[in-house]
């Protein structure tokens, strides 16, 4: 699986690293992502879901069941 978030669609994103002498050379910036498992009570079952540090804070104020209800809206299997 690739490494974006499931939530946010946040996804490496790239840069330059510089150097003490400022030399230029691309780098990757990734997303800090985590696999978590979340129990949706309504369905009676457990989920995972990888997500990035935004995402868990997006689901702890807004709540798992509408986190879901908008990801299964958008096409992701869960």
């Amino acid at each position: 699986m690739a490494r974006v978030c499931q939530v946010t669609g946040k996804k490496p994103i790239t840069g330059n690293k510089v150097s003490h002498s400022n030399i230029k050379t691309k780098r990757r910036f990734l997303p800090n992502l985590q696999t978590k498992r979340y129990f949706l009570a309504e369905e009676d079952k457990w989920v995972v879901l990888k997500v990035s540090s935004e995402a868990i804070r997006t689901i702890n104020k807004n709540g798992l069941m509408s986190v879901v209800k908008g990801l299964r809206a958008a096409g992701e299997k869960i």
